[in-house]
């Protein structure tokens, strides 16, 4: 018989599972199972990913970088998800894959981890935010069409709009998790409701616009320059760009109540609904979609689709829904990325550590919120001089991402003695499926640093391998000479006498 909890209760033993991990409860622990999974549903948001990189996947691989290539990568998304819940609900802390990593192998481990999951998140909020400015721009451009939308004055343009866009989200975030909470539970509905609006107009207003289902699933095309199997393999980045940021449920699992259930819930789960969504949106695209060479060639392929399908007015109100559930998007990847800040800092893994470690008077990270959309910014900026940085961006985001997603499961796997499952597991099915999920990272690893047009030139260089390179020369060497004789991981903030009752109503009373 299952015993029910008190809420009062289920943050005790949160407080105290913390405590057991090392950590006081410092956070406001104030979200519940449902905006755990939220948070990373938003950050996914096929709303967001899918559609940003509809032009890119489109001029790929044609219709197949999304009829197959989305299924493809869903499959394997589902398995890291699923390797990296049954880790979360055995370190339910905000440090998540860092303090995984340095539990199952050692602070060397759990340091490059660190490194690796702030620059994968850094490059998903300037992925997310930077698409997002392109898609106002885009729609401002209908109204305003003396706003530049190619070339420098175009790329000028858009980082003033990201400059905006960011600043606006900073500010939200700074007004603590209670307010952060209520747009994420907002943004999965906004989300959920959007998906089947958009489908539902597309494929019951415009169905005499409809392509056949043999269009989609043989037509063979892509404009890379490249062999259209070389094309389709790049065009898994779409899909691969979409499932990056559910570890952001780890990351709040310190403001979650039952973090141990609920954190791995709601990152399996927003992989697993994210799937489904996802597919039906595109597909609905794909079967409105107006001639292939005209849909590549429009400012903004979905606006374009939209548009000419529905009309200028209702083309537009289903457009704004999109970018408002991107805004949505770039506002909980923000969250992530300074609790990720917040967390390594904490254990002083990070230059200028005891200024990032600092809460506001909302308990707030409020150094590690600022510095976090700083270096979003600074990541675009190349975008002044080459028109493929977005896909590189993107590109460094899932591998830095997808890198610290399965480092911890690796040493989980060559390490099992280490791991004591917690209440949330895989059982006998643990190390087969984080072998796979392994297998497949190196696999989208390797691919995402390959050209992306031919023949190359400067202006469409694909620079994701060169920035992994710099961040090699950096780290390996920093590690060596520096780090490996001060930073000794995660660190106990109890005295073995040390009592949990203020932390514990900490939990219960912080806001």
């Amino acid at each position: 018989m299952t015993i029910k909890l008190s809420r009062n209760e289920i943050l005790q033993r949160d407080s105290q599972r913390l405590k057991e991990l090392g950590y006081k409860q410092e956070l406001a622990r104030s979200m519940s199972g449902f905006t755990n999974f939220a948070i990373s549903f938003t950050i996914i948001s096929v709303l967001a990913g899918s559609l940003t990189l509809f032009g890119f996947g489109l001029g790929a691989a044609g219709p197949s970088a999304m009829v197959y290539g989305w299924p493809i990568v869903s499959l394997f998304a589902i398995l890291v998800a699923a390797a990296m819940a049954e880790i979360a609900s055995a370190y339910p802390t905000a440090g998540g894959l860092y303090y995984w990593a340095s539990k199952l192998g050692g602070p060397g481990w759990g340091w490059f981890t660190a490194w690796f999951n702030v620059i994968g998140q850094i490059a998903v909020t300037a992925g997310i935010d930077y698409g997002l400015a392109l898609f106002v721009n885009a729609l401002l451009n209908q109204y305003i069409p003396a706003l530049p939308t190619d070339g420098v004055a175009g790329s000028v343009a858009t980082l003033i709009t990201y400059a905006i866009i960011l600043s606006a989200q900073a500010y939200i975030n700074s007004r603590g998790i209670r307010l952060v909470s209520l747009l994420n539970n907002i943004s999965a509905w906004w989300h959920i409701g959007g998906v089947i609006l958009i489908v539902g107009i597309l494929m019951f207003l415009a169905p005499h616009h409809a392509n056949p289902i043999s269009f989609m699933f043989t037509t063979r095309f892509t404009s890379t320059g490249f062999p259209y199997w070389y094309g389709f393999a790049l065009g898994l980045l779409l899909a691969s760009y979409t499932f990056t940021g559910y570890d952001a449920s780890a990351h709040v699992s310190e403001e979650t109540e039952g973090a141990e259930l609920s954190a791995p819930r709601g990152i399996l789960m927003a992989v697993v609904i994210s799937a489904i969504a996802g597919y039906l949106l595109l597909m609905a695209l794909l079967v409105a979609m107006p001639e292939l060479k005209d849909t590549l060639n429009s400012t903004n392929p979905v606006l374009y689709i939209l548009n000419t399908r529905l009309g200028s007015t209702l083309g537009t109100l289903l457009f704004l829904i999109a970018i408002v559930a991107q805004f949505f998007c770039g506002t909980a990847s923000i969250t992530s990325n300074s609790r990720m800040l917040f967390a390594f800092a904490r254990d002083g893994g990070l230059p200028g550590s005891k200024f990032l470690y600092k809460l506001d008077g909302r308990h707030v990270p409020i150094n590690a919120l600022l510095t976090s959309i700083t270096a979003a910014f600074i990541l675009a900026l190349p975008a002044l001089f080459s028109s493929v940085v977005y896909a590189a961006v993107t590109s460094i985001a899932v591998i830095g991402l997808y890198i610290a997603y399965v480092i911890p499961v690796f040493l989980k796997n060559i390490h099992p003695e280490r791991f004591t499952p917690g209440p949330w597991n895989l059982g006998n099915w643990s190390k087969l499926v984080g072998w796979i999920a392994i297998v497949w990272v190196l696999f989208a690893s390797v691919l995402f640093v390959l050209p992306v047009q031919s023949p190359i030139t400067f202006a469409n260089f694909n620079f994701t391998g060169v920035v992994l390179l710099i961040v090699w020369a950096l780290l390996i060497p920093w590690y060596l000479i520096s780090v490996r004789r001060w930073f000794k991981g995660p660190k106990s903030a109890f005295d073995d006498s040390e009592d949990l009752d203020s932390s514990a109503s900490q939990a219960v009373s912080a806001k």
